[in-house]
């Protein structure tokens, strides 16, 4: 952003019209949740409040989040940008923002706005003092001084989160006031999913979904009440939105519908409606990204857009062009990294697994220990799996992925190899590959690489900004598809190898390694050079991987793993970590190693990989605590 820019910005605040003269804006946001609603014609939804509020407002059926889980997601949200774009990519990491990019409420606190958020954050970054007046438990429009002055007041539930599922004293605590009328029978839920097996544990916690749903909608009718109570009703837009899907296996965290699609509905009192918008009981389908939300806010408040955003408004004056097709992203969750990317217009979405050789349910710590992902570990083992389930349960993904949302909507059928949609294929492709390379996607960096350079670029949105090798987002995003194209594209991979850029080197080697056997006789020589002698960490440890998967210099592969988890980089040891537990019995003479490196470990990440990849080794008998 140019000085002149930033200048003509700021100048716009002096003349807008009084804060007096804005709506109020009251955010109500759920946690883990899709839209299980009776107003989006779900027959067995208790929801009355929010089925209310559609009817006197808009509802909305094609809006997505970025990610298909919540602090990603956040991110997004209070900055109007891609989490690939400024670096908050991977659960519980802590970026630096650039002072170009600023969690919106700041300006709408400039404008005039008294602003709170009750409570969740979890923006993966720190925010500003001057984000809210107030955040906490007490962040309340009722709290501000002066009762003309605008507000613009979050609230969060956090009832519907995942643990509210998994965990039965939370889901008894959050449904304890709910009446007999008010729950469901279990057996009589006829939307379970395809792809869940229908057994009672199962359905179990399917009813507590539909049951901790119908407790945030009491939740949202308190806040409704509240403000009709304080006579603010007809001066306050409320919008209604999920941080994400339902906080079940093959949804939180994945970039399905059933991960990112969200509900969200938007009522607007007639004195501050725009012509052709909130007329009460309509429904639009407009696509809509999460990354949208703020951006929004801001226009219906007449204020402008941030200097830098990805998000548009889709309410208020002086609307940009609707979006064509929105995107989302996954990348470390937790302990374990699998890079997906997404497109999604109003009738297809299109995946690109950039680590197929992973499968869909790695091993992650928090969701193994809800009942559903135990029930599906369980059957599988049996071997008596649903076909829907089965796809799922695979040791691999497919490099490609692409549904018909309209005749699929659970997403089974994946139509990537159907020659009738190689032409519609190829286009979502080409818009997926343009996507990487404009919003300079930091996720194809890997991780270590990302925290060494964040400090040298000053932010991590400016490791990819102009001036910073403009060339290397394309060359990122053709090197990170080539490791996944097999031996075709194997001459290109030993030319990688050889690019003056550690994260280009590090798909090379990843996608050398991804061939496995197929790629010895040509690569093996160039691969142990790398394994002795690149300068990046994360380098050498897709080198040593390479190596295992070609079942060639092992003992030297084996070596430098063990070295690599006594790195200071806490990234590489997980790097380490996750290439030994992947490597199974080739990795027994690394025990001692895995052992020494769960000693005094700050990172639970590393600890978590560490202990699965010696509990694999040693066997249930002598199990690592």
């Amino acid at each position: 952003m140019t000085f002149m820019k930033a200048a003509l910005f700021f100048i716009l605040f002096t003349i807008i019209a009084p804060a007096a003269d804005r709506p109020n804006i009251l955010w109500l946001s759920a946690e883990d949740i899709g839209a299980h609603f009776g107003c989006y014609g779900d027959p067995h939804a208790i929801t009355p409040n929010l089925d209310q509020l559609a009817k006197e407002g808009v509802r909305y059926t094609h809006a997505f989040t970025a990610a298909g889980v919540c602090a990603p997601c956040r991110s997004g949200i209070i900055t109007g940008m891609y989490q690939t774009s400024i670096g908050t990519m991977h659960m519980r990491c802590n970026a630096e923002m650039p002072d170009t990019i600023k969690p919106f409420p700041i300006y709408l606190r400039k404008a005039g706005y008294y602003g709170t958020n009750n409570s969740k954050k979890d923006y993966q970054f720190k925010d500003p003092k001057e984000t809210w007046d107030v955040s906490g438990g007490k962040g309340h429009w009722k709290n501000r001084k002066d009762a003309t002055q605008p507000f613009f007041s979050v609230f969060n539930f956090t009832g519907c989160h995942e643990s509210g599922i998994a965990s039965k004293s939370k889901y008894e605590s959050v449904t304890k006031g709910l009446s007999p009328s008010e729950r469901q029978d279990p057996d009589q839920l006829d939307t379970l999913p395809p792809y869940y097996p229908a057994t009672a544990i199962v359905k179990e916690d399917w009813k507590r979904n539909y049951e901790l749903i119908t407790a945030m909608d009491a939740w949202v009718g308190e806040h409704i009440a509240q403000l009709k109570e304080d006579g603010l009703y007809e001066d306050t837009i409320i919008v209604y939105w999920s941080d994400h899907g339902v906080g079940l296996p093959r949804a939180k965290r994945w970039l399905y519908d059933s991960g990112t699609r969200v509900p969200l509905i938007v009522r607007i009192p007639e004195k501050w409606r725009v012509e052709g918008q909130g007329k009460p009981n309509t429904v639009d389908d407009q696509l809509i990204s999460s990354l949208d939300f703020g951006i929004t806010a801001l226009n219906l408040a007449g204020l402008p857009a941030p200097p830098i955003t990805q998000g548009r408004a889709f309410l208020g004056k002086n609307l940009t062009p609707p979006r064509n097709y929105v995107f989302g992203a996954r990348d470390r969750m937790d302990e374990r990294y699998d890079i997906i990317r997404s497109v999604r217009d109003k009738k297809y979405r299109y995946i690109r697994n950039y680590e197929p050789l992973k499968p869909y349910y790695q091993f992650m710590n928090t969701p193994e220990s809800g009942a559903t992902m135990k029930e599906l570990r369980r059957i599988a083992k049996e071997g008596n799996m649903p076909p829907a389930m089965k796809l799922f349960m695979a040791d691999h993904k497919p490099v490609e992925e692409f549904y018909d949302l309209e005749a699929d909507p659970h997403e089974v059928n994946n139509l990537a190899k159907d020659p009738a949609h190689n032409e519609r294929l190829d286009r979502f492709r080409k818009v997926h590959g343009q996507w990487i390379r404009d919003t300079r996607d930091l996720g194809l960096i890997p991780e270590p690489e990302i925290e060494l350079r964040e400090k040298a670029a000053g932010s991590r949105f400016g490791i990819l900004a102009k001036g910073h090798d403009p060339t290397l987002p394309a060359r990122l995003g053709t090197i990170a598809a080539q490791a996944s194209d097999g031996i075709r594209a194997l001459p290109d991979l030993l030319e990688g190898l050889k690019d003056k850029d550690a994260a280009v080197r590090y798909w090379a080697a990843t996608g050398v390694g991804n061939i496995g056997v197929p790629a010895k006789e040509k690569s093996a020589t160039a691969i142990q050079d790398t394994l002795k002698n690149d300068s990046s960490t994360v380098v050498r440890i897709a080198a040593a991987r390479a190596l295992l998967r070609m079942s060639t210099n092992e003992a030297d592969a084996l070596t430098g793993l063990s070295k690599a988890l006594e790195s200071p980089e806490q990234w590489s040891r997980l790097h380490a970590a996750i290439a030994l537990d992947e490597a199974d019995e080739q990795a027994r003479s690394a025990i001692p190693a895995l052992k020494k490196a769960l000693k005094k470990q700050p990172n639970k990440y590393i600890v978590r990989v560490a202990n699965k990849a010696l509990n694999d080794l040693l066997g249930t008998a002598n199990k690592v605590k």
